[in-house]
């Protein structure tokens, strides 16, 4: 409609121009008004810069219009009643409405944008989106909050961190999925990493997932242990609490004393089963230690400063560890660090920690043993027991934390299970790192 009009105004232009022209000429030829001929000629040359006027300004308004939707440059509008008619007024109705529309339609899609950022950064895994040439295109903050990195621009600043992540990043297809183990400042982390790709911009993306699972897979490995050791002890339980009843009826059954015939023959028997009830006794009170490993209390959390605990600790270690001339040194950093705990769990750990390095460093020289506290890089309170003694092997120190397992020959095997049944219970984590001969360090981490 618009441009139908358009063409109208332009014919009525033409026709006066013509008109106009067809005066000029008359008067040039048939009069002598020269005064009435300067002005018509005068007319009829505005006339002829009005209608170019009027064409280009119509061509420069749909260019305008053309190029602010090619840059979506949508603030551009069209004023209504500038002198080119009110038959143009539709058409700048309709470049309005449509940039109207066009707005609309980029508002949404940033709400909608900065939406799914937002999901990307509050969701609990991180998430990395990186080209064939490994530069990032995004990374959340759970990535970020795991990496320990400010920013990330390309994969392979990664390196310093692990470089195993970065091969198995840059080498994964989609759908594909692989475990990296991390050892990040003495904190084992086992990174669980699932790739897919997709194409934006003509481009080939990565997209890939990583997620810490070292607490899963704990949980999962000392359930199976609780489980088994459930089944064990209730099967022996059944078995010897019998055995031991009946040994000791039958003793108070038998006489202490027969005849001169028998009386050694008694004497055996009550031998027998003297033993058979101690055995039994000493194996139900063995069962019943590694039922421990099920028991453990509900911790009762309370907020307390790490000083008072370390105070304890030294006060109750102190007389057995300079007897063996060990020296404890205690170290807090900030001193008003505050633990939310269970107090008395907590200390148990400790103690069976200090006890283990103190019966390690039993007869060495300059033997020393650090208790300390602080924050790590995650903001975390962590609780380090060093010592200086001989150390555990390499392939020792993944088996330690299982029950059962124990390199003492007094030991039952039970207590680093305890403790890291302690720590899972805190939601923490409990880890060992020893050189041979030098040093060794277990960390509670909270």
């Amino acid at each position: 409609m618009a441009y139908r009009h358009f063409r109208l105004v332009c014919i009525l232009r033409v026709m006066l121009l013509c008109a106009t022209a067809y005066l000029f000429f008359y008067l040039i030829f048939q009069t002598t008004y020269y005064a009435t001929l300067v002005i018509v000629g005068a007319w009829t040359l505005y006339q002829v810069g009005a209608l170019i006027h009027y064409v280009e300004r119509t061509n420069r308004d749909l260019t305008r219009f053309l190029q602010a939707i090619r840059y979506e440059d949508f603030s551009q509008s069209f004023s209504l009643g500038t002198g080119l008619g009110s038959t143009y007024t539709d058409l700048k109705e309709a470049f309005n409405e449509v940039l109207d529309a066009f707005r609309k339609t980029r508002a949404d899609k940033e709400e909608h944008f900065q939406y799914l950022h937002t999901v990307v950064q509050h969701i609990g895994i991180g998430l990395i989106c990186f080209a064939n040439d490994g530069r990032v295109e995004l990374i959340n903050t759970a990535a970020l909050r795991l990496l320990r990195r400010p920013h990330v621009r390309d994969v392979r600043e990664l390196e310093s961190f692990s470089k195993p992540l970065v091969e198995v990043l840059l080498r994964m297809r989609s759908g594909e999925k692989s475990l990296v183990k991390v050892d990040d400042d003495d904190e084992l982390l086992q990174l669980v990493v699932y790739a897919t790709e997709l194409r934006m911009r003509g481009e080939t993306f990565t997209l890939a997932s990583v997620q810490n699972i070292q607490s899963e897979l704990e949980e999962q490995e000392m359930e199976a242990w609780q489980k088994l050791i459930r089944v064990l002890t209730h099967e022996i339980m059944n078995s010897i609490t019998p055995i031991s009843s009946l040994a000791s009826t039958v003793r108070g059954m038998i006489p202490e004393q027969g005849g001169e015939e028998d009386s050694e023959t008694l004497s055996d028997v009550h031998m027998a089963l003297e033993t058979i009830e101690s055995r039994s006794q000493g194996l139900l009170h063995f069962v019943e230690t590694y039922r421990e490993l099920t028991r453990i209390p509900k911790p009762d959390f309370k907020i307390f400063a790490v000083s008072e605990l370390f105070s304890h600790i030294v006060q109750l270690m102190n007389t057995d560890l300079e007897e063996k001339n060990i020296v404890l040194q205690v170290a807090i950093a900030p001193e008003t660090l505050e633990l939310t705990a269970d107090p008395d769990l907590v200390e148990q750990v400790l103690i069976n920690l200090l006890r283990n390095a103190s019966q390690a460093l039993t007869g060495r020289e300059n033997a020393r043993i650090d208790l300390t506290a602080q924050l790590d890089r995650r903001g975390r309170v962590v609780i380090r027991v060093r010592d200086n003694g001989p150390g555990i092997l390499a392939e020792v120190q993944e088996r330690i934390f299982i029950p059962f397992f124990t390199t003492k020959r007094e030991g039952s095997g039970i207590g680093l299970s305890l403790s890291r049944q302690i720590m899972r219970v805190h939601r923490g984590t409990i880890s060992v790192q020893s050189e041979l001969n030098k040093k060794t360090v277990f960390t509670l981490r909270f």
